[in-house]
């Protein structure tokens, strides 16, 4: 059985950090290639962070210089380091996992930063 668990989200000042962990299990991790997406309430979801199976990675303009994303095969788990957050990152987090048609999501992390 496939399990995708985002965790890791909080309180955060403006200019701080928080660092978001997505554990997949039930699948053959390493294949998929992962993504974070924020939704924000009242906005549609929106793709933050790419990593592949080759751990190329691609972000958005809005998080590119603040995010890093990374993955561990060892541990079925992806990051997500935020830096120098915004207010404007408040959002829940979700982490997609996706090979061919073998499309998994998680239920989210909150995320909140306060001005």
């Amino acid at each position: 059985q496939v399990r995708v668990v985002e965790s890791g989200g909080g309180l955060a000042q403006s200019g701080g950090s928080l660092r978001l962990s997505c554990a997949a299990s039930g699948m053959i991790f390493s294949v998929y290639t992962i993504k974070w997406y924020q939704q924000a309430p009242g906005k549609q979801r929106e793709l933050v962070a790419t990593i592949t199976k080759d751990r190329l990675t691609m972000y958005a303009d809005s998080v590119k210089g603040r995010f890093t994303i990374s993955r561990d095969n060892d541990k079925n788990t992806v990051y997500l380091q935020m830096n120098s957050l915004k207010p404007e990152d408040t959002a829940v987090y979700l982490c997609n996992l996706r090979w061919y048609t073998y499309d998994y999501w998680g239920q989210g992390t909150q995320v909140t930063v306060s001005s």
